[in-house]
């Protein structure tokens, strides 16, 4: 009996060594696993660090070039004014004229669609 009572013992001491080695397996697979997720923090705090420079960088190359083009086509556009603003100052007379014949000078005639009466 007192044969059976220790390997009763030993069953349950082996017992509770393989629940601490479960246990430890399992805090350094959760340990693992926060390492990883720190880890895979860092590199994309990182990767967003490099893109964002050469981001910058790409802007401040093109910065220039946008102002370049940004003053070409304001000054396309205030040559543009300035020529309808010359053809409306030389016109502006004759069509002035032109509307007040059309309105003030009417010569009555028939419509083409109106028959004469009588005929």
């Amino acid at each position: 009996m007192a044969g059976q009572s220790q390997s009763i013992q030993t069953l349950l001491e082996a017992e509770k060594d393989a629940q601490k080695v479960v246990q430890q397996a399992r805090q350094h697979r959760t340990q693992r696993l926060k390492d990883a997720r720190s880890e895979a923090t860092k590199e994309i705090e990182a990767y967003k660090a490099q893109k964002e420079q050469e981001f910058k960088a790409y802007e401040a190359s093109h910065a220039g070039n946008t102002q370049s083009v940004q003053a070409t086509v304001d000054k396309e556009t205030n040559a543009k004014l300035a020529a309808i603003s010359q053809q409306f100052d030389e016109s502006r007379d004759a069509v002035v004229k032109k509307l007040l014949d059309r309105v003030v000078l009417v010569e009555p005639e028939l419509h083409r669609n109106l028959k004469k009466l009588g005929a």
